[in-house]
């Protein structure tokens, strides 16, 4: 997400995932420059429904304003991955369980990943589930519905 840079066709700009270099001050944006642009993310409709899907998931749930290097690190070689990988179908669990270890609270048993349209429908529920009690600002994604909607 991207606020505060004062022209409101500049956020245009910025797809979902985009990694962008930003300059602030204690209450703003002063600057951002774009230093990747996932390109398989605006031409692919599976990789883009998923892209909106996890930016959605991490604007709930990453709120500190604190900077935090092995996250973001962590992010953006999930983003390079996905703008890479050939079949992107379960990327979405993948890196909702791997963000959850991530954010402390791994998984006892890690599940395995779906073969099933209605395997996944059921990981994903599952998995939104173990975040709703996991993080206090969760709230479903309301993109979710098109993900399980678009790869149904």
């Amino acid at each position: 997400m991207v606020y505060g840079l004062g022209r409101k066709n500049t956020a245009g700009k910025y797809s979902p995932l985009s990694i962008v270099q930003l300059t602030t001050d204690d209450r703003s944006v002063r600057t951002a420059q774009l230093t990747y642009v996932p390109s398989t993310l605006i031409t692919d409709p599976y990789k883009r429904t998923i892209a909106l899907f996890l930016s959605e998931v991490m604007h709930h749930v990453l709120r500190h304003p604190m900077p935090d290097e092995p996250m973001f690190d962590f992010i953006e070689q999930a983003i390079r991955e996905l703008d890479t990988t050939e079949n992107a179908e379960n990327f979405h669990i993948q890196f909702l369980i791997a963000f959850a270890a991530k954010l402390g609270f791994a998984m006892e048993k890690e599940p395995a990943l779906p073969t099933s349209r209605k395997e996944r429908q059921d990981t994903l529920h599952a998995l939104c589930s173990y975040f709703a009690e996991h993080v206090d600002t969760w709230q479903n994604p309301r993109s979710m519905d098109v993900l399980i909607e678009v790869f149904d």
